[in-house]
């Protein structure tokens, strides 16, 4: 841990300086400017997570992991995670994750591939990070694809939905992407994302069901870019019933196909 300590000391001042007047990728433009303890905490965060990933790698051999991370406080409908993306470890021997992001709350996802350091210092609602190893089988096409910048970008769609339906390809959302792009890996003939949600719908994958009532759909709609409900089917949608991929349903999914090993959770200590 004072390894963690000093390591933070010598970059905070220059993170603090450069985060200061910056939104991170993937939030709101208003959010607030990180201050210099969730900067600590999420270079902490990030530190501890590369120690447990490596000894993961020395442990099993897995150079690619699904990374969860909880910028997001979903406790009202009952998720612990908001976003994910895929840690891969690099031939140089760091960690770094590709993951999709909405930038600044607008109607647009782009591609970003990005240290742990930056993938934690995203205003995280808890200081706690969770990853699912893929099965041995998936391991190398996985990483395969994640390392080659074309074929990583092969299924991603610029129009971003934060509720998007899994099973239509109007819009996609951070987590869609990550499902789909492992349903690229893991099957060679997926080439689309329409045969990638068939590869999944096969597999047994069930989004999760958000209760949201209709003056909740409306005032999202108004007020929000990167909401719409408008490519779920009526009969659901009407019946508030907004299904929708999310950490916890990709996580249950992987270890009841038998894809995935069970979650692993590392949360950071308070007195960091």
């Amino acid at each position: 841990m004072k390894s963690v300590k000093k390591f933070l000391a010598i970059w905070c001042t220059c993170l603090a300086l450069l985060l200061s007047s910056v939104a991170h990728a993937g939030q709101s433009c208003g959010v607030r400017p990180q201050d210099a303890r969730s900067i600590v905490r999420g270079m902490a965060l990030a530190q501890l997570t590369a120690q447990a990933l490596d000894a993961e790698h020395q442990r099993s051999g897995a150079r690619v992991v699904v990374l969860a991370r909880a910028g997001q406080d979903l406790r009202k409908y009952g998720l612990r995670y908001s976003h994910l993306g895929w840690a891969y470890k690099t031939p140089e021997g760091p960690w770094r994750v590709l993951h999709k992001l909405n930038q600044c709350g607008s109607a647009i996802g782009s591609m970003y591939r990005q240290g742990l350091g930056e993938f934690f210092l995203d205003d995280l609602w808890r200081h706690e990070a969770a990853w699912v190893v893929p099965a041995p089988a998936l391991q190398a096409p996985l990483h395969a694809l994640v390392m080659d910048r074309s074929r990583g970008m092969a299924l991603h769609t610029r129009d971003y939905n934060m509720v998007s339906y899994p099973w239509s390809t109007r819009y996609q959302q951070s987590n869609q992407w990550a499902l789909e792009t492992l349903a690229a890996a893991a099957e060679p003939g997926v080439s689309s994302r329409e045969q990638a949600q068939a590869w999944l719908q096969f597999k047994g994958y069930e989004p999760t069901t958000l209760r949201l009532g209709a003056m909740t759909r409306l005032g999202a709609r108004v007020s929000a870019a990167h909401i719409a409900f408008d490519d779920h089917p009526n009969e659901k949608r009407f019946s508030d019933r907004i299904e929708t991929v999310t950490v916890d349903s990709v996580f249950e999914w992987l270890v009841r196909s038998g894809l995935g090993t069970a979650p692993q959770r590392l949360e950071l200590p308070g007195a960091i």
